[in-house]
């Protein structure tokens, strides 16, 4: 799958797991296009529109995670959080200054394609 932060492609290494299989089912069906809206000063969150898989473990995020929360949020940090929430992924091709610069100035809108 390619995402897409705005109009700027980020690198996603995915988990293999039933949470992940169900979005790249949601994404086969055309692009899933989330709105993130800015939370807790550390990251962004936005409804999927379906509830997913979800088997959620107790975890520190990191900037770059990508992650379900409540079965139908996707979270991106641009901060760090603990809580228990399901791993979909991590960007890869940003560091926690570039993550930061992608969501820290209002909300985004999230662009999910099939590969």
């Amino acid at each position: 799958m390619n995402m897409k932060i705005g109009d700027i492609p980020v690198t996603v290494a995915w988990e293999d797991n039933p949470s992940v299989e169900a979005l790249r089912a949601l994404c086969a069906q055309g692009p899933l296009t989330i709105e993130l809206h800015m939370y807790g000063g550390f990251e962004q969150v936005g409804d999927i529109g379906e509830s997913l898989p979800r088997g959620d473990v107790q975890t520190t995020t990191q900037a770059g995670d990508i992650v379900l929360y409540s079965g139908d949020q996707m979270v991106v940090f641009y901060g760090s959080n603990s809580w228990a929430y399901t791993r979909l992924g991590r960007i890869t091709d940003q560091d926690a200054d570039g993550m930061r610069a992608l969501l820290s100035n209002g909300d985004v809108t999230v662009t999910i394609t099939a590969e």
